[in-house]
């Protein structure tokens, strides 16, 4: 899942960002509200996670604007602010979730599937498809009941063709969930994982629609 990360502690921000990436998600990192609707304006994100207090204002009201103008982004709320009352402020003016700091990145990580689980209207912490269950948090899987591993990118290819397994996904979808932008983009990449994934899960679990994308088979196929 990519992150939009809104974080003006360059520590911190470079923290979450490692530990996001190592959970399995593509985070992109931005200092100020107007970086992030720029961000927000020119990517699509499966969730963000904004602080309070930001240089050029604050992050309470950058989302209660964007709720205004009806976007539905899952959104956890970091803050150093960590009052009851300032976290009902929090979660009155659009947010998901609200932790506040110091935190466990674990926590973290966790509370940000919840939110990618609700936004996807699913009630499971996995998910399933033609024998194969996937564990986010755990970044493994099972094949008909045989345990499988995958690598960070394998697993985003899996996970964003799970989330949609009717849709026909694009090269380009599937390198905006791969990589953020100080991630150079390697040319045959999707195709490189898409191989691995054939070897580790079968030849027919993935199709390829030729001049457009892949999917996912539909049940019962492979």
């Amino acid at each position: 899942m990519r992150v939009l990360i809104v974080e003006d502690d360059a520590t911190l921000g470079d923290g979450l960002s490692v530990g996001l990436r190592l959970a399995g998600f593509t985070p992109d990192l931005v200092t100020t509200c107007a970086d992030a609707r720029a961000a927000l304006d020119t990517d699509d994100f499966g969730a963000m996670v904004l602080d309070v207090m930001l240089p050029d204002g604050s992050g309470r009201d950058l989302l209660a604007s964007l709720r205004e103008q009806g976007v539905d982004l899952p959104v956890l709320m970091l803050s150093a602010l960590d009052q009851v009352r300032d976290r009902i402020t929090g979660l009155d003016a659009g947010a998901d979730d609200y932790l506040g700091k110091p935190f466990d990145l674990d926590e973290v990580t966790a509370r940000l599937r919840a939110l990618s689980r609700r936004s996807e209207g699913r009630a499971q912490p996995q998910s399933h498809w033609n024998g194969l269950t996937l564990d986010p948090s755990r970044m493994e899987g099972q094949l008909n009941g045989a345990p499988l591993r995958f690598s960070r990118r394998e697993f985003a290819i899996l996970s964003a063709l799970m989330d949609r397994p009717g849709a026909i996904l694009d090269r380009a979808a599937l390198e905006d969930r791969l990589y953020g932008w100080q991630e150079g983009v390697e040319s045959n990449a999707v195709e490189v994982h898409i191989h691995n994934l054939r070897a580790k899960l079968g030849t027919r679990f993935i199709q390829t629609v030729r001049g457009v994308g892949y999917r996912l088979a539909p049940e019962g196929a492979p």
